[in-house]
């Protein structure tokens, strides 16, 4: 019988935010929690499937009223500093008020103001929380956690109780948007 191995990820002591922007890119996907670079599984290809429902309903909604910018593929968002931790949400929305119009700017931008992840199989329910958490201490207004597998989304708001959506539902945000609709199914199938 043999036993699968898999390769432990290699993890760095003492990083800034400012030296993991710097770090080359080794193709890991990492994330930076508490000054410590941790490596992170690779999404299975359904993940970038509902990352991109997501980001085409949120990026047609603020081009129409043009109103911000919508990013994905992990951007990298600083949730605490001493010891920094950069966080790669799958998909946040950035407003005008915070990231103004005109050229990008670089490095790191400020804390957006929304933030979905999308939960893959390899997550644990206390990790995402700890995510959750972090996104609102650093200012998010609201982060929205996709389970594709239960089919249902949950809406964690900076000063409120937590919504969950089941997939015929309407998804509303009103901490970021005050008309924004969208049927949650729409994000999954």
């Amino acid at each position: 019988m043999t036993t699968a191995t898999f390769p432990i990820p290699e993890v760095r002591l003492g990083v800034t935010a400012e030296d993991y922007g710097q770090m080359p890119d080794d193709g890991r996907i990492t994330e930076l929690v508490k000054g410590r670079v941790v490596g992170m599984p690779r999404p299975f290809s359904s993940h970038g499937y509902y990352c991109t429902n997501i980001a085409t309903a949120l990026h047609n909604y603020v081009q129409t009223l043009d109103i911000g910018r919508v990013v994905s593929n992990d951007n990298g968002v600083v949730t605490e500093r001493g010891p920094d931790t950069v966080r790669g949400p799958d998909v946040a929305f950035y407003s005008y008020t915070r990231v103004p119009k005109g050229p990008l700017p670089t490095g790191y931008w400020p804390t957006p103001e929304l933030v979905f992840e999308v939960l893959s199989p390899s997550d644990r329910t206390s990790k995402i929380m700890t995510k959750v958490g972090e996104y609102l201490e650093a200012g998010v207004l609201a982060v929205c956690v996709l389970d594709p597998e239960k089919r249902v989304l949950a809406v964690y708001p900076h000063d409120g109780l937590g919504r969950r959506y089941e997939v015929a539902d309407i998804l509303t945000l009103p901490e970021v948007f005050p008309d924004f609709q969208i049927q949650v199914c729409k994000l999954i199938d």
